[in-house]
């Protein structure tokens, strides 16, 4: 599988105490951006949405990742969806994401990887990339953005058949460093 570019955005793994609670936000009715599961999403801290959930741009800070919305819509209807399609309008809007800073995330590479980038960071590629007919976000690792403070450090291999240091696309672990509500981690040095 680490041969293949198969990317699913960033998928939790696990959390150390072996249960991963989504936490509720909401989202702005008619925001204009498509948020598929497994998208980075960041709290919006500005007065115009302050508190509402948003797609985090490449280089942002982050929270965790969208898990899926419901909603009621236009027509009085309850909906449950694993994306938020842009520019819907609704009320009662609970969005779920994933806040905890301990979570273990696995993404897809965009190119080699090797044991050596344990502990370094990265950005990932496209926000906007994803399957909008299934709601799943396609963002992967972006192997050229390696810095020293970047949104995503690296902590292991994902176990699994297939996936090893040095395919071309492997699926590793990372955790957030450059997340909302904590300070962020430098690289190791």
């Amino acid at each position: 599988m680490s041969t293949t570019s198969a990317p699913f955005g960033l998928a939790v793994d696990y959390h150390p105490s072996g249960v991963t609670r989504p936490t509720m936000y909401t989202i702005l009715t008619g925001t204009a951006s498509n948020i598929l599961q497994n998208q980075p999403v960041r709290i919006i801290p500005t007065s115009t949405g302050e508190g509402t959930l948003a797609p985090a741009a490449i280089g942002a800070t982050l929270i965790g990742t969208f898990q899926g919305v419901e909603f009621t819509d236009s027509d009085g209807r309850r909906r449950v969806s694993n994306k938020w399609t842009a520019s819907t309008a609704g009320t009662d809007i609970n969005a779920y994401a994933t806040l905890d800073p301990t979570i273990v995330y696995q993404i897809q590479a965009n190119a080699t990887l090797d044991v050596s980038s344990i502990g370094k960071q990265y950005d990932y590629t496209s926000i906007s990339a994803g399957n909008v007919t299934v709601g799943l976000s396609q963002l992967m690792l972006d192997v050229a953005s390696n810095a020293a403070n970047a949104q995503l450090r690296v902590i292991g291999l994902t176990p699994g058949p297939d996936n090893a240091w040095g395919d071309a696309f492997p699926i590793v672990q990372v955790q957030i460093s450059e997340h909302q509500f904590v300070a962020t981690i430098a690289q190791l040095s």
